[in-house]
C-alpha cells in the first residue's frame, strides 16, 4: 500500500511491483481460463475503477500548478503510467456497451422478415467478442509488470535424459535443439552454438547455444524444464515389436543481459583444451581447439568447441560462464530457495515433466496449462505452431500474475478493514 505525497490513498499498483513468478497452478488453484472471464471478475473491475479515479485525481493535481519541480515530475510520471491502462479500460467498457446493445437487438429480431438483419447482428457480435479478447489481453499486458530480464539474450542448454533402452532420448534431444534453432530463425534471432556433444547413433547428448534478439528471454523462459517423449524407436527390437518407449530430456534457459558485469579472477579458473567432437570441418579431431573452463570456487564448468580458433572458443566459454555466475547473483538477490537451474532441471523425473510429446497419438501436451496441440512435426519445425504454444503460456502467465496480485490485494484489504 502506498500513500501519495498529497494526501490521497491508493493501493500499490501492479506497475510498482518489481517481479512476478507465475505458478502455473491451473489444476490446484482457481484461475480464469479466458481473458474476458478475468475482466468480469469483481476484484479486477474494482481495481481498475480505483486506477481510473486515481488518474483523474492526478490529472487534476497537475492542472493545479501548485507543486515544486520534484512533485510535478512524480505526478507526471504517475499520470504517464496510468494513462494507457485507463484508456484500455475505457475502450473495453465501450466495446462491452456495444455488445450489450447488440444482444438486446438480437433478442428483438426473431421474425422471419428480420432473419438477414439478425445474421448481420450476430456477425457483428462475434467480431466484437474477438475485439474484446484482444483488448483484454492488451490490458493485462499493461497491468503485469515487465520481467527485468525479458529483453535479455539467453544461454539455452539441452541435455538428454535416460531411458530403459534404445536411443530415443538422444534423438529427441537433437530434434528439440533443432526446434529451438528453427524457432530462433523464425523469430529472426541470432543462434550461436557454443557446445555440441553428439551421441554415437545420430542423436545428441548435450548442446548449448547463445540466442540474442528481441524479447528472447520473454519467449523462452517457460521452456526450461523436463520434456517427455513417448514414441516407438525407429531401429532395434522395440521398433519391430512396435513397443512404445518413454524418455526425457531437459532444457535450461538462463537470461544473459547484454552487459554482464561479473568479474572473474583468472586465478579462479582452470582451462583445459581438447579435440573437438562435433561437426565443424577438417580441424575436428586434429587440433586441440575445444576449450573447457572450470570455475574453481563454484565448480561451474563450461565448454565450447564450435569455432576453429581456440581463442574464440575460450571467449565464448567465458561468456557462458559469466552468464551462469550472473544467474547465481540474480538468484541470491531474489532470495530464491532453489536456483533457477535446479528449478528448471529438477531431477529429470518423469513426474516433473512440463510437456509430453506423444508421437503415437501425434499430440503435444503442456501440463502446466492443460493445453493439447496436434501435429508434433509442426511443433518440432519451430515455426508458427510452436510460437502459438509459447504465446498460450505467456497469456496464461499474464492472467495468473494479475489473479495472484488481486487475491493478495483483496486479502490485504480484508485484513485492514
Amino acid at each position: 500500500v502506498g500513500l501519495h505525497n498529497h494526501g490521497f490513498w491508493r493501493p500499490k499498483s501492479l506497475l510498482d511491483t518489481a517481479r512476478f513468478t507465475p505458478s502455473f497452478n491451473s489444476c490446484r488453484r482457481k484461475n480464469h481460463q479466458d481473458s474476458q472471464d478475468l475482466w468480469k471478475h469483481e476484484a479486477v473491475q474494482k481495481y481498475l475503477e480505483t486506477l481510473s479515479k486515481e488518474y483523474q485525481e492526478v490529472s487534476h493535481l497537475l492542472n493545479a500548478d501548485s507543486f515544486n519541480d520534484f512533485e510535478q515530475r512524480t505526478l507526471r510520471r504517475r499520470c504517464a503510467n496510468l494513462s494507457p491502462i485507463v484508456a484500455a479500460f475505457q475502450e473495453i467498457k465501450e466495446a462491452e456497451r456495444e455488445a450489450q446493445e447488440l444482444e438486446a437487438m438480437c433478442r428483438e429480431l426473431d421474425s422471419r422478415d428480420e432473419k438477414q438483419l439478425l445474421e448481420l447482428a450476430l456477425e457483428e457480435k462475434e467480431a466484437l467478442d474477438k475485439k474484446m479478447s484482444v483488448l483484454c489481453r492488451k490490458l493485462f499486458q499493461l497491468l503485469v509488470p515487465k520481467e527485468k530480464y525479458d529483453r535479455s539474450p539467453v544461454i539455452l542448454e539441452v541435455t538428454a535424459g535416460r531411458t530403459t533402452g534404445g536411443d530415443i532420448c538422444q534423438q529427441f534431444t537433437k530434434e528439440m535443439f533443432e526446434m529451438y534453432q528453427n524457432y530462433a530463425d523464425y523469430k529472426r534471432w541470432t543462434f550461436d552454438i557454443v557446445n555440441y556433444t553428439p551421441a554415437e547413433i545420430g542423436g545428441l547428448h548435450h548442446a548449448a547455444a547463445h540466442i540474442s534478439g528481441e524479447d528472447v528471454y520473454k519467449h523462452l523462459k517457460y521452456e526450461g524444464g523436463t520434456h517427455r517423449v513417448q514414441r516407438i524407436p525407429e531401429t532395434g527390437m522395440s521398433s519391430r515389436m512396435q513397443r512404445i518407449h518413454t524418455g526425457t530430456m531437459s532444457v535450461i534457459v538462463l537470461p544473459q543481459p547484454e552487459e554482464v558485469d561479473v568479474k572473474v579472477d583468472p586465478k579462479d579458473l582452470r582451462i583445459d583444451t581438447f579435440r573437438a567432437k562435433g561437426a565443424g570441418g577438417q580441424h575436428v579431431n586434429k587440433t586441440d581447439s575445444a576449450v573447457r573452463i572450470i570455475h574453481l570456487p563454484t565448480g561451474l564448468a563450461v565448454e565450447c568447441q564450435q569455432e576453429r580458433s581456440q581463442q574464440m572458443n575460450k571467449e565464448k566459454a567465458l561468456q557462458t560462464l559469466r552468464a551462469k555466475l550472473y544467474q547465481q547473483i540474480i538468484e541470491k538477490q531474489l532470495s530464491e530457495e532453489q536456483s533457477a537451474r535446479k528449478l528448471q532441471l529438477g531431477t529429470r523425473a518423469q513426474s516433473e515433466r512440463i510437456r509430453t510429446y506423444n508421437f503415437t497419438q501425434d499430440r503435444v501436451t503442456d501440463h502446466r496449462i492443460s493445453y493439447d496441440a496436434r501435429n508434433i512435426r509442426e511443433i518440432l519445425s519451430g515455426k508458427e505452431a510452436l510460437d502459438k504454444l509459447i504465446n498460450r503460456l505467456l497469456e496464461f502467465a499474464e492472467k495468473e500474475a494479475v489473479t495472484e496480485y488481486l487475491e493478495k490485494l483483496q486479502a490485504f484489504e480484508e485484513e485492514n478493514c
